[in-house]
């Protein structure tokens, strides 16, 4: 299991004994600052985009908050440990951000950096965690981050510092990995919505993900985060594929 110091951004890798230093904070912020959409409109597509993250995550928060309860306390009697964990990922402009998610895991098994990727029947997962992975229901309290403004309701995904793809670290595999930081990381994105989900265990399969976020960035408008955010539920509804 990998540990990352995020204090000096170093992650180590025990199994390899080696040590893999990340791009230094300074420059892929100003890689990521560099790659912001252009357009006349943006300004305003951006304060329209801002104006749907708060007006949906505290209308959700409000209408589902017996079931964040009910979530939470079925959590506690599962399995020792809180309800709620964080990590500490990449958030916009690659500035560090805390994520709030319900606790899917045994906190004696767990990985708070979020570098081991989760796998099939990961014995690290809890009966109730399976369950609120599957239907992503494990996600609901990003909706106190979008709130707050260090996400987005629809965005690249939220990765953890030092996230690997195909064994090897995002940053060597996508040369240009960092400019999907360009914008607010997303409780949902294209990526998701076209089914590129689960664990980056192939190449090309996380190459095809970043692909879709840079798209998403290219092509931005409110338009569009409808459209993602419409499919991400009809998805859901179909049957969530999460593990």
């Amino acid at each position: 299991m990998s540990v990352s110091d995020l204090h000096n951004n170093t992650v180590y890798m025990p199994s390899s004994s080696r040590e893999l230093q990340l791009p230094r904070p300074v420059e892929i912020r100003e890689a990521a600052v560099a790659a912001l959409p252009v357009s006349r409109d943006f300004p305003l597509q951006a304060a329209m985009k801002r104006m749907i993250d708060i007006g949906i995550s505290l209308t959700a928060i409000l209408v589902l908050s017996p079931v964040l309860l009910l979530v939470a306390l079925l959590i506690r009697f599962d399995s020792p440990g809180p309800a709620l964990f964080t990590q500490v990922r990449w958030g916009k402009d690659c500035r560090k951000i805390r994520v709030y998610k319900f606790r899917s895991m045994r906190t004696d098994l767990g990985d708070s950096t979020g570098v081991a990727q989760t796998v099939k029947n990961d014995p690290r997962i809890t009966r109730i965690g399976a369950i609120i992975r599957k239907t992503n229901i494990d996600e609901l309290p990003q909706l106190l981050n979008v709130l707050k403004g260090d996400m987005s309701l629809v965005g690249p995904r939220c990765h953890a510092i030092g996230m690997l793809a195909a064994g090897i670290p995002y940053e060597d595999l996508v040369p240009n990995y960092h400019r999907r930081h360009s914008v607010k990381p997303g409780m949902t994105g294209l990526a998701q919505m076209r089914g590129l989900r689960g664990p980056t265990d192939r190449p090309g399969k996380a190459r095809a993900r970043i692909a879709s976020d840079l798209h998403y960035i290219d092509n931005f408008s409110v338009l569009l985060d409808l459209r993602i955010m419409f499919g991400t539920v009809l998805a859901e509804v179909r049957g969530g594929k999460g593990f």
